[in-house]
Parts: structure tokens; C-alpha cells; sequence
């Protein structure tokens, strides 16, 4: 099943950020590898694909997992978590309707 993980970030969290996104991007490449990723991004905190210094308020990652408890430990293992990026985490399940 279909998981939506969203994540708020900490405010001028932009370095960590930064630094943690390497480890980040990885998972997200072995998700995309096993075909379980549907899309995932962040969150420009101004209304801009290129932020600059106002960074980001959070992430979206839609992704496939056995469970609801397997998507929630996926996330909570996140270098963003780990880091101190992320102030907040929510998984819930998904249902793709489009497209």
C-alpha cells in the first residue's frame, strides 16, 4: 500500500538540512530503485522552486510499504529525523487516484 509521509521541518533548519541531504537522497534512490517511490520533494518555504537562504518548511514523500508500522519506521530512521531537520512527522496511508 501507498504511504504519504509529511514532514515539517524546524525553523532555520537550512544547514542541517544541507548537510543530512546526502543520506537522505540515498534512501529515497533505493526506494526509486525497488519501484516503490511514487514522488517526494520538499517544501520551498517562499513561493519559488530555488529558496535560497529561506530554505524549506518540510517534505513529501509518497512511497510504497508492507505496512503502516514498516512506512512509520522508515521515516522515523530518516537522516532528516536523525539530524534535526525535521520538527514533525506524519505517515498516513495513501490512495493514488491520479494519475
Amino acid at each position: 500500500m501507498l504511504y504519504a509521509i509529511i514532514a515539517t521541518d524546524v525553523a532555520n533548519s537550512l544547514e542541517k538540512r544541507l548537510a543530512a541531504r546526502p543520506e537522505h537522497l540515498a534512501r529515497l534512490q533505493q526506494l526509486k530503485a525497488e519501484g516503490r517511490i511514487v514522488l517526494a520533494g520538499p517544501h520551498p518555504a517562499v513561493d519559488s522552486n530555488d529558496p535560497g537562504a529561506a530554505g524549506f518548511s518540510g517534505s513529501l514523500i509518497v512511497a510504497e510499504f508492507d505496512s503502516l508500522a514498516a512506512a512509520q519506521a522508515w521515516a522515523e530512521a530518516d537522516p532528516f529525523v536523525t539530524a534535526g531537520v525535521y520538527a514533525n512527522v506524519v505517515v498516513k496511508p495513501f490512495k493514488q487516484v491520479l494519475p
